[in-house]
């Protein structure tokens, strides 16, 4: 029978074991639990975190799941989704480069910012990096999810968040989840809408990369090639 976190000694519960001894002497299982803070009837937090890692085979297939997928699983719904996560993009999030306003003079320097930002994206997802006059690195937001091509490209939204965040310049960067970074004819005819709308509203277009895991191809407009 499953014995609620709240009936164990103080010395065997999750919360009280971190802030005694630190978050290293907890297992990914009671790290897991004190986000998910409550358990199911019959089952406490403890044990339901344990059976989401095993389900999704490790914490690194866990970090990608989706929220909507995560909420959907028995015990867990919206609110504990979101918390896991909010948690595991936090700590992505907390591993990047510590740069005050990178530079994005190159596609090497678009690819450095933009490809952490992918990590454990399992669907593909558009992303725009704003710029200042100077190329610097002002704002990044994902403006859409699935795929990307040139019926569907957002074009009105990536502008409208280059202009709401006084950017001058922007670059955009999509994933392939295939793990291929070859750009399509697709992610071409893309890139040349964002070039001529760009120009017609006064803002410098940089860039489009595709991205695959550490990989990633330019996909430059269809006059360029």
């Amino acid at each position: 029978m499953s014995v609620p976190i709240a009936n164990m000694p103080l010395a065997q519960r999750p919360r009280e074991r971190l802030l005694m001894l630190g978050p290293h002497a907890l297992s990914d299982g009671e790290l897991l639990a004190l986000l998910l803070g409550q358990g199911t009837r019959g089952q406490s937090s403890v044990e339901l975190a344990a059976q989401l890692i095993g389900d999704y085979g490790g914490l690194a297939e866990l970090a990608a799941a989706r929220p909507e997928e995560l909420a959907a699983r028995a015990g867990i719904g919206p609110a504990k989704a979101a918390t896991v996560v909010a948690a595991f993009h936090l700590g992505t999030r907390s591993r990047l480069p510590a740069r005050s306003q990178p530079q994005l003079t190159t596609p090497d320097d678009i690819a450095a910012a933009a490809i952490p930002l992918f990590a454990g994206a399992r669907v593909e997802r558009l992303l725009v990096l704003v710029c200042d006059t100077q190329h610097r690195l002002r704002h990044h937001a994902f403006v859409a999810q699935g795929a990307i091509d040139h019926v569907a490209v957002p074009v009105r939204e990536i502008l409208n968040t280059v202009l709401r965040h006084d950017g001058r310049a922007f670059a955009v960067a999509h994933n392939h989840p295939s793990g291929d970074p070859t750009p399509s004819p697709d992610d071409h005819r893309a890139s040349t809408l964002l070039h001529q709308a760009a120009r017609t509203v006064g803002l410098r277009y940089l860039d489009h990369i595709v991205v695959a895991g550490e990989s990633w191809s330019t996909a430059p407009p269809e006059f360029d090639r």
